[in-house]
């Protein structure tokens, strides 16, 4: 065939376009380990500012939000984005986490002290309310029927009909401080939350009141994590902890919590254990991964390749891909 046949140049334009394509991809989700390495590293880029959350789903995607107001969907094998909800707040948007329950929604909580459910596939906002502060964290039930939200200023802790966006538990002051994280038990009977007033609580949706409150870190409260079952708990700290509870058996009241200690030399941000809850990784504002034995209380690997801080970490659901995002816009899995 010539140079000047159609049907050759159709070819060459889709060859082309397949090798751009495969180029851009690339570029997207960049190879950053040494060729031996025994850790592969991928680093998605397309934030525009600090990323706060991340979240795998359907196997081959994540859901991240980011200070630059969007929150995307990418595909975790090219680090593609294939959708990105561009100014769905009107400022920073601390977290986006999706509905376990189909997977066909998330909910989303920012600066703008708004928090909302939108559909993904048509972008709609189902619902949106608001709080008198900031709202920090927000998180869906694991059966879908209720979105908790927590904030500063107002301290406040809001649990939501997540089908019509009525507020079911409105608990101003719940903490004496900015309420950090918030996450539901494994059987959504209870709501777990975190604080900088030092003290994580849990809220009992069948008796309507605080059960349990735990005390021992001498720092902020970051974050926390539960393992299937219930059989492990465990929060980290601005003072440079993570301390592991036995909730199961009630033991932590006479014996008080596992510290792991010595292993972050920075504030630990987040936490995530497995369903099994053998192992935990942990992050930090010293910009390392740590992967624990939570067992046996002692280290197992180190990860290093953040140039910032580690603000959310996550561990797949087959234990093979660790997801975490920074404060320079990077995402790496």
């Amino acid at each position: 065939m010539s140079a000047d046949d159609p049907q050759s140049l159709a070819i060459a334009r889709e060859l082309t376009r397949e090798l751009n394509l495969a180029n851009s991809n690339q570029q997207q989700a960049q190879w950053a380990h040494e060729a031996l390495a025994q850790v592969q590293v991928r680093v998605f880029k397309e934030h525009n500012d600090v990323v706060n959350s991340c979240q795998f789903f359907k196997k081959d995607m994540i859901l991240t939000a980011s200070n630059d107001q969007s929150v995307k969907i990418w595909g975790s094998d090219t680090g593609e984005v294939q959708k990105s909800f561009d100014g769905i707040h009107s400022v920073a948007v601390n977290e986006a986490r999706l509905s376990n329950e189909d997977q066909t929604k998330f909910v989303s909580c920012g600066w703008d002290k708004i928090v909302k459910v939108t559909d993904i596939e048509t972008a709609e906002t189902l619902w949106s309310g608001s709080h008198e502060g900031v709202i920090t964290c927000c998180k869906f039930s694991h059966n879908g029927k209720y979105v908790a939200s927590g904030s500063d200023m107002d301290n406040r802790l809001q649990i939501w009909n997540a089908k019509t966006g009525e507020v079911i538990f409105n608990l101003k002051d719940y903490h004496a401080s900015t309420i950090t994280s918030i996450l539901f038990s494994p059987e959504d009977d209870k709501v777990i939350t975190t604080s900088m007033d030092r003290t994580t609580k849990f809220f009992d949706l069948k008796s309507c009141k605080n059960t349990i409150k735990l005390e021992g870190h001498i720092n902020v409260v970051s974050d926390c994590s539960i393992s299937g079952g219930e059989r492990k708990f465990a929060t980290t700290s601005w003072d440079k902890s993570i301390q592991i509870w036995d909730i199961a058996t009630g033991m932590y009241r006479s014996r008080g919590p596992e510290s792991l200690r010595g292993g972050h030399e920075g504030s630990v941000s987040c936490c995530d254990f497995t369903q099994d809850g053998l192992t935990l990784a942990t992050g930090s504002y010293d910009n390392s991964i740590i992967i624990w034995d939570a067992d046996n209380f002692v280290q197992k690997i180190r990860l290093q390749g953040h140039t910032g801080w580690v603000n959310d970490i996550v561990i797949s659901e087959d234990q093979k891909w660790l997801l975490s995002c920074s404060s320079v816009r990077f995402i790496i899995i």
